[in-house]
């Protein structure tokens, strides 16, 4: 995944927060706590999806900072733009891609005599699927958020695993319980994660 300087992320040096902010700001913090303790781990997480972002934390913060300046310049290979050359099917300046999509002889036949074509029925069809499953994806992104943290961090800690079954059961007296004993910035940080996925009304 790319990651540039739009990035909000969260470095952790061993339980202990070091700072929350833009990719720069938390690459050369955390630069800084390693040239400190070149012993101690440290994990910068993305904020929203706890993914983790691998930096050469040994590097000059000024080559650093250039490196993530450049990353942030770059256009992944895979993004459309307004105004891109089209380089296939689909309609680039419209955000319209053209991508495979395997059906049953019958599927298409349905959507072939839908108005539009099927191209224009499938998108309908995703979008009433969208808005249907728009909760339960925010809690699933949430769960997935705060397991990815929890497991990088917290998996030795007492508690780990009922904290866990409470996420995805959706419990949260019992998982606030569990995380409870936990170092206050490992907890802080995977309360916030997981709060997405204990939303009300989710079904």
């Amino acid at each position: 995944m790319d990651h540039t300087d739009e990035t909000h992320c969260t470095a952790f040096a061993g339980m202990r927060r070091i700072t929350s902010g833009t990719l720069t700001e938390v690459a050369l913090a955390a630069r800084d706590a390693f040239g400190r303790d070149p012993n101690c781990s440290i994990l910068i997480f993305d904020d929203t999806t706890s993914e983790q972002i691998d930096l050469d934390l040994s590097a000059a913060p000024a080559d650093l900072g250039a490196r993530l300046s450049r990353a942030e310049a770059a256009t992944p290979p895979d993004e459309v733009t307004a105004g891109t050359v089209p380089r296939g099917p689909g309609r680039p300046r419209l955000g319209v891609v053209a991508r495979e999509v395997t059906l049953l002889p019958r599927h298409w036949e349905w959507l072939n005599e839908q108005p539009g074509g099927a191209s224009v029925a499938l998108r309908k069809l995703v979008e009433v699927a969208r808005k249907a499953n728009e909760g339960r994806d925010r809690q699933r992104r949430a769960q997935e958020a705060a397991y990815r943290f929890m497991s990088a961090l917290a998996g030795n800690l007492p508690g780990f695993e009922d904290a866990i079954r409470a996420l995805f059961a959706g419990d949260r007296p019992r998982f606030d319980e569990m995380v409870e004993p936990w170092p206050p910035d490992v907890r802080d940080h995977a309360s916030r994660l997981a709060a997405g996925a204990f939303a009300e009304g989710v079904v």
